[in-house]
């Protein structure tokens, strides 16, 4: 704050004393201006606010002109004159004093009553996220984090991003990323290759901002992993999902046939995700040659080595973080299977690895010995017909 509070824990104090150090004496019959509140503008740095909203309900009076807010700096100071404005609002910018108190002004320019005092108390501030933790995805990091404690009084959060120095090994160049009301965000459209970190804090109904989770570092890397769908009713262009789409007739999957995130109005994806009333995510199967089967909890998708010979459905599946999906894919006189681990299902999108066989008829789904990274694919020259 601008000076130090103290010991300051007051949160609202009558004017009785504030009166007597301004010696303010009223002549006219206006009232005082009653319900006065603030809301403090977050910074980054949760003891610099960059601004203070003032409000309170109007006089309802006909004599009433404007306003005048008075502040100080400490309970050592006499007020002085803030501002004047003819709204029951006032924005005061900067770091914001102690303690603002707000009359009424007739057209004679005579106040009215002051109004009790609010005092900007920064011991009313609300805890940080304990923890934060990120997910690797193509030109974008989906950041998770735990509720802050104080969430009864929680507002929104700030996510904040920085530049990565190698050499220094810092965090530098701090900027706001966004807010939301989720204890999740993602950063999109970032550079793969090019680590960035990322901190949170939480916001309180006044304004006060908490300190900052732990800092997460993380950089975005074109992979088949980490595959990022949308929710049908969010994104209906990204929503859809198909392991392999054999563009060119040769039999292989070549790149830019493998994994693709589709339209999800498309006939012949695999499947698309789409949201109920309660915010839950369900893979529903599309291709009518399409069906799924819930693997159950799985640790990776390596876990997920033979896919199974039957128990297959063309229902909806819910989607659980954890959880492996085997699919069936007939298309004519040809098999072929794909499965999938589910890392997160928010209220928004998905994000999971996923695996696809295109040799006809092999169950195996698991990456060949050697390999690191899905998809695991082998190359039997098959025909691909959708």
């Amino acid at each position: 704050m601008r000076v130090s509070l103290g010991l300051v824990v007051t949160a609202v104090v009558v004017f009785g004393a504030a009166c007597q150090s301004n010696n303010l004496v009223s002549s006219s019959r206006l009232p005082a201006p009653q319900r006065l509140s603030y809301q403090l503008e977050p910074s980054g740095d949760p003891t610099q606010p960059v601004g203070i909203l003032l409000a309170w309900d109007d006089v309802p009076a006909s004599g009433v002109a404007g306003y005048r807010v008075y502040s100080r700096g400490s309970t050592a100071d006499a007020y002085g004159l803030r501002g004047v404005t003819t709204s029951n609002t006032f924005h005061d910018n900067g770091v914001p004093h102690l303690q603002y108190f707000v009359t009424a002004v007739d057209a004679d320019g005579v106040e009215g009553d002051p109004s009790d005092a609010v005092t900007v108390n920064e011991y009313l501030q609300i805890g940080a996220p304990p923890s934060l933790l990120g997910i690797s995805l193509d030109s974008a990091i989906h950041l998770d984090w735990q509720d802050t404690p104080d969430f009864s009084r929680f507002k929104w959060y700030r996510v904040y991003s920085s530049d990565y120095n190698l050499p220094q090994n810092a965090c530098v160049n701090w900027a706001l990323e966004g807010t939301t009301v989720s204890h999740e965000f993602l950063a999109a459209q970032l550079a793969n290759g090019v680590t960035r970190c990322f901190g949170v804090s939480a916001v309180d109904t006044l304004g006060y901002e908490s300190l900052w989770s732990p800092i997460w570092s993380d950089t975005p890397r074109p992979d088949a992993r980490n595959v990022l769908v949308w929710a049908y009713d969010v994104q209906p262009l990204q929503s859809g999902f198909r392991f392999w789409d054999d563009l060119n007739g040769n039999g292989y999957g070549d790149a830019g046939e493998l994994g693709l995130v589709q339209d999800g109005n498309r006939t012949d994806i695999d499947f698309r995700i789409e949201r109920d009333v309660n915010d839950t995510l369900w893979i529903v199967p599309v291709f009518s040659g399409t069906s799924v089967l819930s693997y159950g909890p799985t640790a990776a998708l390596t876990d997920i080595d033979l896919a199974p010979t039957s128990g297959y459905s063309r229902q909806r599946a819910k989607m659980l973080p954890g959880y492996g999906y085997v699919f069936e894919i007939v298309e004519g006189q040809d098999v072929r299977y794909g499965a999938l681990r589910v890392t997160h299902a928010g209220t928004q999108y998905a994000i999971f690895d996923w695996s696809f066989q295109t040799d006809r008829g092999n169950l195996e789904l698991a990456p060949r010995a050697g390999l690191a990274t899905a998809p695991a694919v082998t190359g039997g020259r098959v025909a691909a017909s959708r």
